[in-house]
């Protein structure tokens, strides 16, 4: 088969790989879209490497058709399926354990499909698990036009949660408010601090970080919970801690990647049981901005690194998927 490898440079190869074989528990994927995150960005440049056991090259979402399957399972050859991974979804195979793969809504096709695992299972993980959404509360969004912006705006709402968000220009403005935010700050021109003030959070959901981290703290409500995923304004921020301790703030650090099996099995089956009807009946959507053929990765990724896009990037293995 092939696979997207990292080459020389950082260039991106459509490369002949060994065929995956599917050990106990596992079954044979044929993929026919991979969707992108930013993790693959810092994969690329060799700064996010899988976890032990998953292929070296790049994908940590899929969709496609059930190739062979555990005779235990509840999986057989033809169905149609979306997978978390933790990695080698950049490929016209993978195996996957049986518990990280679910049914495709019905409804949506196979692009659609894969922007829906990694996306909205980390935004159930860092929202519901580790934050302990309620009903009511105020959620700050960081990066709401984002493919995991699209996926928490529309878990909030969902769950009776109010959304604060940040976007980098208009189009993107409209495009979260048509999602369901209620609150918008466009970085180039508003200062979220200043929102803080008047819209107090509960509960962030952070992939930005940076230098002013800090100063948003002190804006939280009382017994507020701002958990980092990842820190693309910067690693660096001064905190201070009377404020921080005497409020009972929490300051989390999060990834889905890293968890064990078990965990990621089980955010995939309350994800399945939550939202899948609401999928199916299109009260909930994965956001998809564009859909390229495999073969044309380096586009894909350029997308993501200009931070252009509204929505999921997709890689289409084959026809079939469009």
């Amino acid at each position: 088969m092939h696979a997207v490898l990292v080459a020389e440079k950082q260039t991106l190869v459509w490369t002949e790989v060994p065929d995956p074989v599917p050990q106990a528990g596992e079954l044979l994927l044929d993929v026919h879209a991979a969707a992108l995150n930013r993790a693959d960005l810092l994969q690329r440049a060799g700064n996010y490497p899988p976890p032990p056991g998953w292929p070296e090259w790049m994908g940590l979402e899929v969709a496609g058709v059930v190739a062979e399957a555990p005779a235990d399972s509840r999986w057989k050859a033809g169905d149609k399926v979306c997978a978390l991974l933790g990695g080698g979804g950049y490929a016209e195979r993978v195996a996957v354990p049986v518990e990280l793969v679910l049914p495709v809504p019905e409804g949506l096709s196979m692009v659609a499909a894969a922007a829906i695992p990694e996306a909205f299972a980390t935004a159930y993980l860092n929202l519901c698990l580790e934050g302990g959404l309620k009903a009511g509360e105020t959620v700050l969004i960081q990066a709401g036009a984002s493919g995991l912006g699209m996926a928490a705006i529309q878990l909030v709402k969902a769950l009776g949660g109010k959304v604060l968000t940040t976007v980098s220009t208009e189009e993107k403005a409209a495009f979260v408010r048509s999602l369901g935010a209620d609150i918008v700050i466009n970085r180039t021109v508003d200062d979220l601090v200043v929102a803080m003030e008047e819209h107090p959070v509960d509960l962030a959901l952070d992939c930005v970080s940076g230098p002013e981290l800090g100063r948003c703290l002190e804006k939280m409500a009382s017994g507020g919970r701002w958990i980092v995923i990842a820190t693309l304004g910067g690693a660096r921020t001064e905190i201070d801690l009377n404020t921080f301790f005497r409020r009972g703030i929490k300051l989390i650090g999060s990834t889905l990647r890293s968890r064990p099996a078990e965990m990621k099995a089980q955010i995939l089956a309350d994800l399945e049981r939550l939202l899948w009807p609401s999928f199916s009946s299109g009260t909930i959507k994965p956001v998809i901005y564009q859909a390229l053929p495999i073969a044309q990765a380096e586009e894909a990724h350029a997308i993501l690194q200009r931070r252009e896009n509204i929505g999921k990037v997709v890689l289409l293995v084959d026809r079939i998927a469009q």
